[in-house]
Order: C-alpha cells, then sequence, then structure tokens
C-alpha cells in the first residue's frame, strides 16, 4: 500500500513533469489517501481552468479519470494531525497525508518538499 498526496496525482493527471515516474511508482499498488484530498484536486482542476481556459476541457477530462485510479479514503484523527502539523511546521492539509502514512506504515507518495523532508521515498518497482 501507498498512501499518494495531492501533488503526486495532479502530475499523474495532468501529465506534469513527474506524471511518468509518478505512474511507476503506483502501479499496481494499492492507493490510500486524507478525505482532504478530494477537496484539492478538484480546486487544483479549477484553478488550472481558470488560468488556460482553452485547455478547460481537457483538464476536466483528465480529473475524470481520478475513479479509475481507485484510491481509497482513510479517515483521520484530526486532534493528532493538529499536533502533528504543529511538530512538523507542515499545514493541517499536507499534515494529514503524514500522518496517515505513519499509521498505515506505508510509504507516501509526495511532490510536496516539505512532506519529501519528513518521509522516506517509496522504493522504485
Amino acid at each position: 500500500m501507498l498512501v499518494v498526496d495531492a501533488s503526486a496525482i495532479v502530475a499523474l493527471l495532468f501529465n506534469e513533469a513527474e506524471a511518468s515516474r509518478i505512474a511507476t511508482l503506483i502501479h499496481g499498488q494499492k492507493l490510500a489517501t486524507s478525505p482532504i484530498f478530494g477537496f484539492e484536486l478538484a480546486n487544483v482542476c479549477l484553478m488550472k481552468s481558470r488560468r488556460q481556459p482553452e485547455r478547460r476541457d481537457a483538464m476536466w477530462a483528465a480529473y475524470a479519470l481520478l475513479p479509475g485510479l481507485a484510491i481509497e479514503e482513510y479517515p483521520v484523527d484530526h486532534a493528532e494531525v493538529l499536533a502533528l502539523a504543529e511538530a512538523t511546521r507542515l499545514t493541517h492539509y499536507d499534515a494529514s497525508y503524514l500522518w496517515l502514512a505513519r499509521r498505515l506504515a506505508a510509504p507516501l507518495v509526495t511532490l510536496d518538499k516539505a512532506l519529501l523532508a519528513l518521509t522516506p521515498p517509496p522504493a522504485s518497482p
């Protein structure tokens, strides 16, 4: 199992620079995420569509591929995430991914530099 955050899946869905690396890392893996994930991903799609209105249909089509990734959301303990956010100086949102990875004893797949500094990267397949 791998925990994925929005930055990793954004790169994959919207074919950003790290898309192929993320695809390789998650291929064949069970994927888990924090409940904030859906909100973050939808907001990124919206912001990208507003910045590049000529690409709106392509962005929304890419976003529509999300269910095919079968990413399961897991609940988090917000009080524990709050304490972790304070201790690590992360946002509560980012700390929720780190907390979940620690709780599930699973590697975290992220492109977020602050999160990368706090978690070992997943092994390449």
